[in-house]
């Protein structure tokens, strides 16, 4: 049995609490995690959603820029705080390496601003994605702090 791997990046951002959560829960994926960090891809395009991505339960495929692709299902959705999702089903490249995580985005008040927080909760597979757990956190942070660029470009300038 492996260990999870929990890995988290934060910023504050001059947004409102209410506006943050609301904006970058309906944010494309594609515009959000635009660039490749080291061996993670951007993400090229989202299929099969039914509707804005709003409500427990939904699912997407994520198709990422290597050809690989993930499911995601939308866990909880506790307006302004948080939401989190679960990603499953993981084929390509990364699927050596993880063979799920949960996600979560938690939004706190931070001064006359908002703290953002991204959350992995990554499940190795078996002992190749253990062994390979620092470097892909390492690769994580790179592709976390891209998406955070993102969000200042996308949400606040």
């Amino acid at each position: 049995m492996t260990d999870d791997v929990v890995l988290r990046y934060d910023r504050t951002y001059p947004l409102t609490v209410d506006d943050a959560f609301d904006r970058l829960l309906a944010l494309e994926l594609p515009a959000l995690f635009s660039r490749r960090y080291a061996a993670i891809p951007p993400i090229s395009a989202v299929l099969d959603q039914a509707g804005p991505w709003a409500t427990p339960g939904q699912t997407r495929t994520i198709r990422l820029a290597d050809g690989g692709t993930m499911r995601e299902e939308l866990t909880a959705v506790e307006r302004p705080d948080r939401f989190t999702y679960r990603i499953s089903g993981i084929t390509g490249p990364m699927k050596p390496l993880v063979s799920s995580l949960d996600g979560a985005w938690s939004f706190e008040p931070a001064g006359t601003g908002v703290r953002i927080a991204w959350t992995w909760t990554v499940r190795p597979a078996g002992r190749p994605g253990t062994l390979a757990m620092p470097v892909f956190s390492r690769m994580w942070r790179g592709y976390a702090r891209q998406a955070f660029e993102n969000i200042d470009r996308l949400l606040v300038r």
